[in-house]
């Protein structure tokens, strides 16, 4: 669901810090007070390692734009995927980020969590297969097997894209092969894959010589979906300062779009070093068309067709209102 494969790569997972020093030496922001006073401490919870995926993020630090924001912006990166939503909802994060397909079953499960700010606003996710493979069209997959690798979603995901072609999950086997997506289509363990992103794992796998083919959810059945979000605790709906946060990340994402070649240098830069390979380079280009250019714009019914699907696929137990889980901050 989730294409965490992408992040379990070498040149990411040695980004990985202990948990102790994590705690200790999470990536402060630029602490240089804004005129007339002192900045804004903020703490933003990835959904895991840095890649390119944040990059905005990472461009609004280097860049200034917290600073000139009045923010001191702790970056973190989890130890567990899992762990964002739920320190967010315990106030031990002030922001995080997740994926929208998600936030409806945190919501539903009773998680005080709110949309304050879209990340990526286009889904990643596709449904892979290789490219010179026996698997030329969905009709293919009929007793073929799927791996997928993060267990909750796979069933309706398949199921749906499936049905445009008058198939069901019954027509296949779901296979678990945890974070090894890639490599479990490429050693032909499974036949497909469900989770791969189009900006990481398509590129990996040519890379490696062996290319895939992307089926894509949105064009089979699923609703349009924001794949990357920013949640915080339904508490601060009406937060300025979050909203000076997204107004920072808006002028950081003009700023990259505008400036890519610059703004690959700044996202390699230091810490970052080891990103700076083949992969993350096409990673990066791939996704600049993809950033939200007004992050903290909500599109109401993007949200609430979404809603309203996952509900009738008996995902969440009702269409809750959508000032519950999703919002458009107040000016700053």
């Amino acid at each position: 669901m989730t294409g965490l494969t992408r992040r379990a790569l070498p040149a990411l997972a040695a980004l990985a810090l202990p948990a102790a020093a994590r705690a200790q030496n999470a990536t402060p922001g630029n602490a240089a007070a804004p005129a007339g006073g002192t900045p804004t401490s903020l703490t933003l919870m990835l959904d895991w390692f840095v890649n390119p995926d944040h990059a905005p993020i990472i461009i609004a630090r280097e860049g200034g734009h917290f600073t000139r924001a009045g923010l001191d912006v702790r970056i973190v990166a989890p130890a567990d995927p899992n762990d964002p939503p739920r320190l967010v909802a315990a106030r031990q994060a002030d922001l995080g980020v997740y994926y929208q397909k998600s936030l409806y079953l945190a919501v539903d499960q009773g998680l005080p969590l709110i949309r304050v700010g879209t990340l990526v606003a286009t889904p990643l996710s596709t449904l892979s297969v290789l490219r010179n493979g026996p698997i030329q069209k969905l009709e293919d997959l009929k007793g073929k097997k799927i791996g997928f690798s993060t267990a909750g979603f796979e069933e309706v995901a398949v199921g749906t894209i499936l049905g445009t072609v008058g198939l069901s999950v019954k027509d296949v086997t779901l296979v678990n092969v945890n974070f090894g997506l890639s490599s479990a289509l490429m050693s032909g363990q499974v036949d497909a894959i469900l989770g791969g992103f189009r900006n990481f794992e398509l590129h990996q796998m040519e890379l490696e010589g062996r290319p895939g083919r992307a089926f894509y959810p949105e064009q089979h059945g699923f609703p349009i979906y924001d794949e990357l979000i920013y949640v915080a605790h339904r508490d601060r709906a009406k937060d300025a300062t979050l909203r000076r946060f997204m107004d920072a990340v808006e002028s950081a994402t003009t700023f990259l779009v505008n400036n890519p070649e610059e703004s690959w240098k700044m996202f390699i830069e230091g810490p970052r070093k080891e990103l700076d390979n083949e992969l993350n380079r096409r990673a990066f280009q791939d996704t600049l068309n993809r950033f939200s250019l007004s992050p903290a714009a909500l599109d109401s019914n993007r949200y609430e067709r979404f809603a309203r699907f996952l509900a009738e696929k008996k995902m969440i137990r009702s269409v809750p209102p959508l000032a519950q889980y999703a919002v458009e901050l107040p000016p700053a």
